[in-house]
């Protein structure tokens, strides 16, 4: 082992470094200096979403069932065509693809987005990436130097934070509420968080954690917003088809050749085809240079995996019954979700717009604890419940103590177990508390 005593070994050599034994046999023993990590290592957050995986991991260990409501991850199938496109891959070996994306793929997804009516995307304008997580990665290093600053709605993504944190990039919160539902404040208030440093406003509609769904009013008072002071304005529409109750969403795709050069839009086959394993996203938009550099940073990592996107490029033989289908189920789930929780005592409750998430205030004092209790100290019929604590959705301290978060992802058979654990739950908790 080689180690640095620059000041203490000259008369070894001129050279700085000596070996540890040759310390130990003319000084006796010397402590090792121990190397410090980064910051930025130190700074990157836990998931709420992911926390307590270590409590469920040891309740697991010990007979008891877990029924997950913490993550994003949906017992809804994958699309067939998909499923049975693995049978027919019949490359050997299996090939780096090209960094921008597989070719088929990323037809498959220039004939989606004129399916929507956006038949100015062409596959120039797409950039595959590892998931969408992926693509906010890439779009913050777009959008923002070291010390920029980009605007985010809270409770917000998680892993935007996580993201900025690696970039060296700020994230500025605006807060919204509960009280309505989570819809985004007048513009003067936007306005206020707006610095010299600002860079970008980020949004998500349908929105993770909330399940909000910007309208269009809202979206339009954004894009003024964004041209005033010339911004870039980044849309994560991951969730773009979860919509309900006869419900519409506005795509910043809308605006893309108003603003060529100023949207990016952030997308993931994951939840909308369940494939959450398969790790593909995409970042959308006519901006040359960001798809340029996004190029360049895929090349250094240099490809996402030929078997993932060969399985997604068949998106283009998955029929509207696959969509109609799920989006029922899952408009049934929140339906009975949150019917379930208004008559829970000292819940607060509203039903989200769109995609398949709310947030919910509960009668405790701190959120967090009562997820680990569930985890570590209470069962009902040999079963609990895992909840991802809300605060970690915040950025601005002492927000959402009392709220978790719920990801309806599930069917109802199982959301009626998890229901039931949480009310018996809560009553026990409040018992001991």
């Amino acid at each position: 082992m080689i180690v640095f005593y620059p000041k203490i070994f000259k008369q070894f050599s001129k050279c700085d470094m000596v070996d540890i034994h040759t310390v130990k046999l003319y000084h006796g023993y010397l402590p090792m200096v121990k190397a410090n990590i980064s910051r930025r290592l130190k700074d990157i957050p836990a998931s709420p979403i992911r926390k307590l995986a270590s409590y469920a991991d040891q309740a697991k260990k010990n007979g008891v069932r877990i029924i997950h409501l913490n993550i994003g991850d949906p017992d809804i199938k994958s699309p067939e065509v998909m499923i049975n496109s693995l049978k027919k891959i019949n490359q050997n070996p299996i090939p780096y693809c090209h960094s921008q994306g597989l070719s088929e793929l990323l037809k498959a997804l220039q004939w989606y987005y004129q399916k929507l009516g956006f038949n100015f995307i062409s596959e120039k304008n797409i950039q595959i990436t590892s998931g969408g997580s992926e693509a906010i990665l890439m779009t913050l290093m777009a959008v923002a130097d070291p010390g920029d600053e980009v605007i985010v709605f809270e409770p917000t993504y998680p892993n935007y934070l996580s993201f900025a944190k690696e970039c060296n990039v700020k994230l500025v919160p605006v807060s919204t509420s509960i009280a309505n539902h989570f819809h985004l404040p007048e513009s003067k208030e936007i306005e206020k968080k707006i610095t010299k440093r600002t860079r970008a406003i980020l949004i998500c509609s349908p929105n993770n954690p909330t399940g909000t769904i910007y309208t269009q009013k809202e979206i339009e008072m954004l894009v003024s917003l964004a041209k005033k002071h010339n911004l870039f304005l980044v849309a994560d529409e991951v969730y773009r088809e979860f919509t309900y109750d006869g419900r519409t969403h506005t795509s910043l795709l809308n605006y893309m050749k108003k603003m060529p050069d100023k949207i990016i839009v952030l997308d993931s086959l994951s939840k909308r085809y369940s494939v959450c394993g398969l790790r593909l996203g995409a970042i959308v938009t006519l901006n040359q240079e960001v798809l340029d550099g996004s190029l360049r940073i895929a090349q250094a990592r240099l490809s996402v995996g030929y078997i993932d996107q060969f399985v997604a490029s068949k998106l283009t033989e998955v029929s509207k019954k696959y969509f109609s289908d799920n989006i029922r189920e899952y408009q049934e789930r929140r339906n009975y979700i949150c019917d379930s929780l208004s008559l829970i005592k000292g819940v607060n409750v509203y039903k989200p717009e769109g995609a398949f998430y709310l947030i919910v205030g509960l009668p405790v004092k701190s959120s967090e604890d009562f997820c680990r209790w569930l985890l570590t100290s209470f069962s009902l019929n040999g079963c609990t419940l895992m909840l991802a604590p809300a605060p970690g959705f915040y950025i601005t301290k002492n927000l959402g103590k009392n709220e978790v978060r719920i990801a309806y992802v599930l069917n109802s058979a199982k959301l009626k177990i998890a229901l039931d654990i949480l009310k018996k739950g809560l009553i026990a908790y409040n018992k001991t508390s």
